[in-house]
C-alpha cells in the first residue's frame, strides 16, 4: 500500500503541535486522607505547572506539585463554586499555552465527578490526556467505617446512586422501584440536602423502613464520623444539612450491621486529638504522617523558615581551605544538605573532603550524609552540643575544626571545644529566621481550643512560637524533641507534657502516644 510522503508529514508536524501544546491529567485525589492518592497521581503531580483543585480534594496532596500554579475551583461554604464551563476554559487556557495542567478531583474522576465534559473538550481540542483513578468514596467509606459493601452472605452486588441529578432534568433517570427491589448494597452520594426525597423514593417503591444504614461523614478524614439508624431515620439525621454537614456517603442494606465486628479506626490512639506541627515547609511531612497514622488531625503551622544564608563568600571560603582542618563537625541535617550541595554548585565533589573526620549531631543529620555517599566518624549517642564535645575528648587538643551551623544555632560546642584545646572556625551554612505570622484558619483553630497538642522540635522554634501564639499556647499541651527545646520553654513559661528520648521524630511521636493514653 502506497503512503503519501506529504500525508506522513503532515502528521508528523501535527504530532509536534500537540505537545508543545501541553497536557491535561485528569487525576483521583481519593476519599480525603492525602496517604490514599495513588503513586501515579502522585508523580504526575510532581510534574504539573497548573493545579486545579476542589473543596473534596485535600490540600495536602498539593505538596506533591511544588512547583505548580495552585488554583482552587471552589470550596462549600468557603469560596466560590466556579460553573464547569469556567473550569474547562481554564484547563484549556493553561494546557494551550503549553503548560502541564492537572485537575485534581475528589474521589475517582469517573464516578460522579463530571469527568466526561472535561474530557471531550480536551479531545476536541486536539491536547493530549491522562485520566489517573483515584479510590472512589463508597469503597473508602466502607472500608473506614468497617462496613464491606459486598458480602457472600448477605450482599453479592453493589449500586452506586447518586442523590442529587442533574437540575434541568424534567424528571428523575433513577428507577427507584427498581433500586427498592436491588439485592444488594446501596451506595447514596450526593444525598444530604436531598435526602427526604430520595428516601421517601425508597420506601414509597416498597424499600423496607427497617433497612440498616450508615451515614458516613468525612471518610477516611481524622474527624470521620459515623451514625448507624434505619432507612426511615435518615432525613431526620441529615436534615438540617447543618446538623450532618457535606461530604456524606449513605449505606443502605444488611452489611452496615458489621461495622460492630469490623470497625478499625477508633482503635487508633490520637483519633480526636489535633496536632499543630510547626516543622519548616519540607520537612514537617516527616513528623505530620506518623501522627496522621495514629488517627490525629494534623494542622501544618511553620515557625521557622530556613534559607539559603544571605551571602555565600563565608562558605566559599570554608570550603576553599576544607584540606587545612582535621574535623568537620555538622550540627544537622540542614547543614549538610546546604554546606554539600553548595560545595557541589561549585563545581567540586566528596574528595574535597578526604582526610577529614565527619562528626554529625544526630542519626538524622548521620543520614543526611549518607545521601551524599559519606559515612560519619564521629556519632555520639546523643543528640546534643556536649554529647559531641565529650565523644572527641582530649583528641580536641591541637585539632582544627570546622563546626557547619544554622545562623541562630548557639555556640556551645565552639567553646567546649576551644575548652578542650581545638582551633575552631563556625560556618553559617543557613540562615534561620522566624514566620511572622500563622495562617488564618490555624490561628481561629488556637483562639477556639481546638488544639490539643503542639509540637516543638528546636529552641528557636520554641522562641517563635511563643511570639506567633501568645497566651492561646497554654491551652496547648507540649511534646519536645529535647531537654534543651523543653528548658527554652520553661524559660518561657511554659509546662512540658511529652518529651522525645532519644532525641528523634521517631521518639517524639512515641512521647506524644504514651502520653496520650
Amino acid at each position: 500500500m502506497a503512503i503519501c510522503e506529504s500525508s506522513v508529514q503532515s502528521r508528523s508536524v501535527k504530532r509536534k503541535m500537540l505537545f508543545m501544546n501541553g497536557a491535561v491529567y485528569l487525576i483521583g485525589a481519593g476519599p480525603g486522607d492525602p496517604g490514599l492518592i495513588t503513586v501515579r497521581g502522585a508523580e504526575l503531580l510532581a510534574k504539573a505547572d497548573i493545579v486545579l483543585y476542589d473543596g473534596l480534594s485535600n490540600p495536602e496532596l498539593l505538596q506533591h506539585a511544588p512547583k505548580a500554579e495552585q488554583i482552587c475551583v471552589g470550596k462549600h461554604g468557603k469560596t466560590r463554586i466556579w460553573r464547569q464551563n469556567e473550569i474547562i476554559d481554564e484547563i484549556l487556557r493553561h494546557a494551550k499555552a503549553g503548560k502541564i495542567v492537572v485537575r485534581l478531583k475528589g474521589g475517582d474522576p469517573a464516578v460522579f465527578a463530571r469527568t466526561a465534559e472535561e474530557v471531550e473538550a480536551v479531545i476536541e481540542a486536539g491536547l493530549p490526556l491522562e485520566i489517573v483513578p483515584g479510590i472512589t468514596a463508597a469503597l473508602a467509606a466502607g472500608s473506614f467505617a468497617g462496613i464491606p459493601v459486598t458480602h457472600r452472605g448477605l450482599a453479592s452486588a453493589v449500586a452506586l446512586v447518586t442523590g442529587h441529578e442533574e437540575p434541568s432534568k424534567s424528571e428523575s433517570a433513577l428507577d427507584w422501584d427498581a433500586l427498592a427491589k436491588f439485592p444488594g448494597t446501596l451506595v447514596i452520594y450526593m444525598g444530604v440536602t436531598t435526602a427526604e426525597s430520595w428516601t421517601q423514593a425508597l420506601l414509597q417503591a416498597g424499600k423496607a423502613p427497617d433497612t440498616p444504614a450508615a451515614l458516613v461523614r468525612r471518610c477516611s478524614l481524622p474527624d470521620q464520623q459515623t451514625i448507624h439508624c434505619r432507612l426511615d431515620e435518615v432525613a431526620a439525621q441529615l436534615n438540617p444539612a447543618s446538623r450532618f454537614r457535606p461530604p456524606v456517603i449513605v449505606i443502605l442494606g444488611a452489611v452496615t450491621q458489621l461495622a460492630k465486628t469490623m470497625s478499625w479506626i477508633q482503635d487508633r490512639p490520637l483519633l480526636g486529638k489535633t496536632v499543630l506541627v510547626t516543622r519548616p515547609q519540607g520537612q514537617a511531612e516527616a513528623l505530620a504522617k506518623p501522627l496522621r497514622d495514629q488517627g490525629a488531625r494534623v494542622l501544618l503551622q511553620p515557625a521557622i523558615a530556613i534559607e539559603s544564608p544571605e551571602d555565600w563568600k563565608p562558605v566559599d571560603s570554608a570550603i576553599a581551605q576544607l584540606s587545612e582542618y582535621d574535623m568537620l563537625i555538622f550540627c544537622s541535617h540542614n547543614g549538610v544538605q546546604f554546606f554539600l550541595n553548595r560545595l557541589e554548585e561549585r563545581g567540586e565533589d566528596m574528595r574535597a573532603l578526604a582526610g577529614l573526620e565527619i562528626g554529625c549531631i544526630g542519626k538524622k543529620t548521620a543520614s543526611a550524609l549518607h545521601q551524599f555517599h559519606l559515612q560519619t566518624d564521629l556519632l555520639p549517642d546523643t543528640f546534643h552540643a556536649e554529647a559531641m564535645a565529650n565523644h572527641i575528648g582530649p583528641r580536641a587538643n591541637s585539632k582544627r575544626i570546622m563546626v557547619i551551623r544554622a545562623s541562630r544555632g548557639n555556640d556551645q560546642l565552639s567553646r567546649q571545644l576551644e575548652t578542650l584545646g581545638a582551633d575552631v572556625t563556625q560556618v553559617i551554612a543557613y540562615q534561620h529566621s522566624d514566620v511572622p505570622e500563622c495562617a488564618a484558619s490555624v490561628e481561629a483553630a488556637a483562639l477556639n481550643g481546638e488544639i490539643d497538642w503542639v509540637t516543638v522540635t528546636s529552641s528557636a522554634t520554641a522562641q517563635s512560637l511563643h511570639h506567633m501564639f501568645s497566651e492561646s499556647m497554654n491551652d496547648m499541651k507540649i511534646a519536645s524533641l529535647s531537654p534543651v527545646t523543653s528548658k527554652t520553654l520553661v524559660d518561657l513559661g511554659y509546662s512540658i507534657t511529652a518529651e522525645a528520648n532519644p532525641y528523634t521524630i521517631e521518639a517524639l511521636v512515641e512521647a506524644l502516644v504514651k502520653a496520650e493514653k
